[in-house]
C-alpha cells in the first residue's frame, strides 16, 4: 500500500504521545490501520506492548497475543468478584476471585506490565468484551490501582467492526448475556467508566473507483439500495466463462470450500508433487504457524505470497499472486502475475517472542522464543474470506452465495482495487447482506462525540495533570519498599553496617520527601489550571533538578547494595526484591527527566518525538553507578568472612523468648530447608512446623507458593467455599491432606 499521511493518521499520533485517553482507531479497509501500527514503535515515546487476539494476528502485528501475555486461561471471564460457581455449574468459566487464586501472573508478566505505559491491540473486531474486562483487572492488579481503567494504562484498539466479529457458542452467551449486551468490545464494563476517543482514517488507499467505494460504504451501513445491488450483479459470470479466466484467485466463504479447490486445481496438474517442510527452533507452538508444516507444490500452481519480501528487494508483497515454473527438492522458482521475471524463492522467518524488561535499562525489549522457516507462500486458487483479510487484489472470483456471518460480503469486496476486477461465482443476494446493527449503532453513535481537534485538546490537558500527579508521586516505591522490608524481616541481618541500613535509609529519604512533594504537586497543578505556562517551566525545572539528584543518590545505594548481595549464597528473594525496587526507581528517574520537555511541547501544540535522549541520559547515569558499585562492593567484600554475609551471633545462647520458636522455624525456611529436614533439625513435629509457617503466611513473611505444590494450592483452595472448618475439609479429602497442609492454604487465601 502507498505510504501517505493523512490529517487523521497525525491526530491518531498526538493522541498516542500526548493523552492518557483509550483510543478506538477505525476506518474502511484499506485506509492505512497497519501502516500506523507498523509505524507506532519509531513514533511514540510510550514503552508499549502490541498484542492480538489470536497467533496469526499476534503474528501479522509482531506483537504477542493477549492470552499469553497475561496468562488468562481459556473460557469465559465474567467480571465480578465472587467465584464463578455463584453463576453457573458449567465449566469454562472464570471470575477476578479465580483468576487472582488459581491463574496468578508469574514475575516475567507482572515486569513486562508494570513498565506498559501503552496496550495497543490489533484486530479489536475479534476481542470479546469479557476478555478486554479481564484485561482490565489485570493492570488494576498489577499496576496497584484499582482507581482507574486498565491500572491508569493508556488502550489503543485498532480494527474495523465491520469486519471479523468475536466469537461466543450458545452455552457461553446463557451465562455471559447476564453482564452483556453483545460481545463486542466496546461493551466491556471497564469503557463504560473510561469513555473511548473513536477515531476513524478517512483516506482509502486501496480503491480509487468513487462508484465502488460508495457500494462498499452502503454494505459498510445497511443502507445497500436495489440499484447498487443492481450494479454488483452485472459482474455474474457462469461457471464457462469463470474458467476462461487465467491467474485469478476465488474468494468464498467456507475453509472446506477454499480446501477443495485448491485440491482439484492442484491435483488436475500434469508431474509430480513436491514436499517442502518447514523448519522450527525453539519455542513456536502449532496455533501460530502462518501456514501448513508441509507445502505441497506441483509445476504451474498458482500460489500466493503470505508475507512482505524482508530482503529489502521488494520482489513480493502479502497477497501477491504467482505462478510455480520449476521445482527442485531443494528449490522452487515462481513467475510473478504481474511481469515475466522468474524468481527463486527463499524462505522467510516468522519469530515467536515475548515481551521482557531489559535488566540494564529497565525498559521493554523484544526476546525471540522461537522462530519457524518456510517458503512464504501457499496454493492460491480459493482463499477463505476470513483470510483474505489484509489482502489486496487487482482481480478474484467472489463466491459468497453462503455468506454466514455480518460483513463477510463486505469483507470479500473491499479486498478489490475496483468493480473492473470483480467477477461473481455467484449473484448477490440481499438477505445475505447486512453488518451486525449493534455495530451500525455503535458507529453511529461516535458521530454525536466532540470534534477531534477539541477532544484532543481537552484530554492533553488532562494528561498534563496526569503527568504531574504520576512523576512526583513516589508513594507505590514506599509500598514497594515496604512490602520488600515485611518479606525480608530478620532474614538479612548483614554483617556489614552500611549494609543493614542500606533500604531504611533509601526508605526514609523517599518518605520525609512526601509532604514537601505534595505541596510541589499542588502549585505545579495551581499553575497549570491557570496557565501560568512560564512560570510552571520554571518552577517545574528547579523541581525536576532536585529530584534527579535525589533519585541519583538513591539509585547509587540501591545499586550498592545489589553489587554487595550478588556475592552472597542464599540471597536470591533478597535479589528479586531489590530488582523490583530498582526497575521503580529507573522509571521515576525517566519520568522526571522527561516531564519537562512534553509539558512544554503539548503546552506549546508541538509534535513529540521519543525524546531517546533523555533516555540515553539516565541510562548513561545508570551505567556508571554500577560501575561505582561494582568497584565499592570489590572492595567492602574483602572485609567479610561470612559466605551469606549475614551477622553472626556473638557470646553464650540465651534463653529461648516467647516467639523465637516460630523465628527459627521462619530463618530455617528460608535458609532453603524443607519442612521435614526442620522438624529433624529441631526435634519438632512437622505438624508444628506446619502451623509455625501458617502463622508466617497469615503475616506475608512466607510464600504460600514457596511451601506447597501450585496443584494442591489449587485443589485445596477450590474447596475453600464449600466447607466451614478444617475438619470438613480433611474429611473431604479423605484424609489426603493433613491439618497443617490446609491450615496454610487457608493462610495464603486470607492473605490474598
Amino acid at each position: 500500500m502507498k505510504e501517505e499521511s493523512t490529517d487523521r493518521i497525525k491526530l491518531a499520533a498526538q493522541f498516542v504521545n500526548s493523552t492518557v485517553a483509550p483510543i478506538f482507531l477505525t476506518g474502511k479497509a484499506g485506509t492505512g490501520k497497519t501502516t500506523f501500527l507498523r509505524n507506532l514503535t519509531h513514533q511514540t515515546h510510550k514503552s508499549h506492548v502490541i498484542l492480538a487476539p489470536t497467533g496469526i494476528a499476534a503474528l501479522h502485528a509482531k506483537g504477542v497475543t493477549i492470552h499469553s501475555q497475561f496468562l488468562l486461561p481459556l473460557g469465559s471471564f465474567l467480571p465480578v468478584r465472587e467465584p464463578e460457581g455463584n453463576f453457573t455449574d458449567q465449566y469454562g468459566f472464570y471470575t477476578q476471585h479465580t483468576l487472582a487464586r488459581k491463574h496468578p501472573l508469574n514475575q516475567l508478566r507482572k515486569s513486562v506490565l508494570r513498565a506498559a505505559e501503552l496496550l495497543v491491540i490489533d484486530e479489536v473486531s475479534m476481542l470479546r468484551a469479557d476478555i478486554l474486562d479481564a484485561i482490565d483487572y489485570r493492570m488494576r492488579s498489577v499496576k496497584g490501582n484499582f482507581r482507574d481503567p486498565f491500572g491508569g494504562v493508556q488502550l489503543l484498539l485498532i480494527g474495523d467492526l465491520y469486519q471479523l466479529p468475536p466469537i461466543v457458542r450458545d452455552q457461553e452467551w446463557q451465562i455471559l448475556s447476564r453482564f452483556y449486551n453483545s460481545m463486542h468490545f466496546f461493551e466491556a464494563k471497564a469503557l463504560q467508566n473510561s469513555g473511548l476517543v473513536y477515531l476513524e482514517l478517512d483516506k482509502i488507499f486501496r480503491q480509487q473507483d468513487e462508484e465502488f467505494i460508495q457500494v462498499l460504504n452502503h454494505l459498510r451501513n445497511n443502507e445497500i439500495t436495489p440499484q447498487d445491488i443492481q450494479l454488483l450483479n452485472r459482474h455474474f459470470r457462469n461457471q464457462d466463462q469463470i474458467k476462461e479466466e487465467k491467474d485469478c484467485i476465488t474468494i468464498t466463504t467456507h475453509n472446506y470450500k477454499a480446501d477443495q479447490i485448491n485440491q482439484k486445481e492442484l491435483q488436475a496438474l500434469d508431474g509430480e508433487s513436491y514436499l517442502y517442510q518447514a523448519e522450527l527452533d525453539g519455542d513456536f507452538p502449532e496455533s501460530l504457524y502462518p501456514l501448513p508444516k508441509q507445502l505441497e507444490l506441483r509445476e504451474g500452481a498458482q500460489i500466493m505470497f503470505i508475507k512482505n519480501d524482508t530482503s529489502g528487494l521488494g520482489m513480493y508483497f502479502n497477497g501477491k499472486l504467482a505462478k510455480v515454473t520449476a521445482l527442485t527438492e531443494d528449490e522452487v522458482t515462481v513467475k510473478m502475475n504481474d511481469d515475466d521475471q522468474s524468481f527463486i524463492l527463499r524462505k522467510e522467518v516468522w519469530e515467536n517472542k515475548r515481551y521482557v524488561v531489559n535488566p540494564d535499562t529497565k525498559e521493554l525489549d523484544e526476546d525471540v522464543i522461537g522462530t519457524y522457516s518456510h517458503f512464504p507462500v501457499k496454493l492460491a486458487w480459493a482463499v477463505t474470506v476470513h483470510k483474505s483479510q489484509g489482502l489486496t487484489f487487482d482481480k478474484a472470483i467472489i463466491d459468497v452465495g453462503q455468506a454466514f456471518a455480518p460483513g463477510q460480503v463486505y469483507v470479500a469486496l473491499s479486498r478489490l482495487r475496483s468493480l473492473e476486477g470483480l467477477i461473481l461465482r455467484s449473484r448477490i443476494q440481499s438477505d445475505l447482506i447486512y453488518s451486525d446493527h449493534q455495530v451500525v449503532k455503535f458507529s453511529q453513535s461516535s458521530h454525536q462525540q466532540e470534534r477531534l481537534d477539541q477532544l484532543l485538546k481537552l484530554h492533553q490537558r488532562q494528561f498534563l495533570r496526569h503527568l504531574i500527579e504520576r512523576t512526583f508521586d513516589f508513594v507505590p516505591i514506599l509500598k514497594e519498599i515496604e512490602y520488600f522490608q515485611k518479606n525480608q524481616e530478620s532474614s538479612m541481618e548483614f554483617e556489614d553496617v552500611e549494609m543493614q541500613a542500606a533500604i531504611p535509609v533509601v526508605y526514609e529519604n523517599l518518605r520525609v520527601e512526601t509532604e514537601n512533594t505534595e505541596k510541589f504537586r499542588r502549585q505545579l497543578q495551581g499553575l497549570l489550571q491557570a496557565e501560568a505556562f512560564e512560570q510552571l517551566n520554571e518552577r517545574l525545572q528547579k523541581g525536576v533538578d532536585y529530584y534527579k539528584e535525589l533519585f541519583k543518590k538513591l539509585m547509587g545505594k540501591i545499586l550498592e547494595q545489589r553489587g554487595m548481595v550478588a556475592n552472597f549464597s542464599r540471597t536470591k528473594k533478597y535479589q528479586d526484591g531489590l530488582e523490583a525496587i530498582d526497575e521503580l526507581m529507573v522509571r521515576k528517574m525517566l519520568e522526571i527527566n522527561k516531564i519537562s520537555k512534553l509539558i512544554q511541547v503539548i503546552s506549546k501544540g508541538e509534535t513529540i518525538d521519543k525524546m531517546d535522549d533523555l533516555e540515553s541520559e539516565v541510562l548513561a547515569l545508570r551505567r556508571n553507578l554500577i560501575a561505582q558499585a561494582k568497584e565499592k562492593s570489590h572492595e567492602k567484600i574483602k572485609n567479610i568472612k561470612s559466605k551469606t554475609g549475614r551477622k553472626k551471633a556473638d557470646g553464650p545462647k540465651l534463653k529461648r523468648q516467647k516467639g523465637d520458636s516460630k523465628e527459627e522455624t521462619f530463618k530455617l525456611f528460608e535458609s532453603g530447608k524443607k519442612i521435614s529436614e526442620i522438624a529433624s533439625d529441631r526435634g519438632l513435629a512437622a505438624s508444628t512446623i506446619k502451623g509455625h509457617l501458617a502463622d508466617g503466611i497469615a503475616t506475608g513473611r512466607i510464600d504460600l507458593e514457596d511451601c506447597l505444590p501450585q496443584e494442591v494450592i489449587l485443589e485445596i483452595m477450590d474447596q475453600l467455599d464449600k466447607f466451614s472448618g478444617m475438619k470438613e475439609l480433611r474429611e473431604h479429602f479423605e484424609g489426603k491432606y493433613d491439618y497443617g497442609t490446609i491450615k496454610m492454604v487457608i493462610a495464603g487465601n486470607k492473605n490474598l
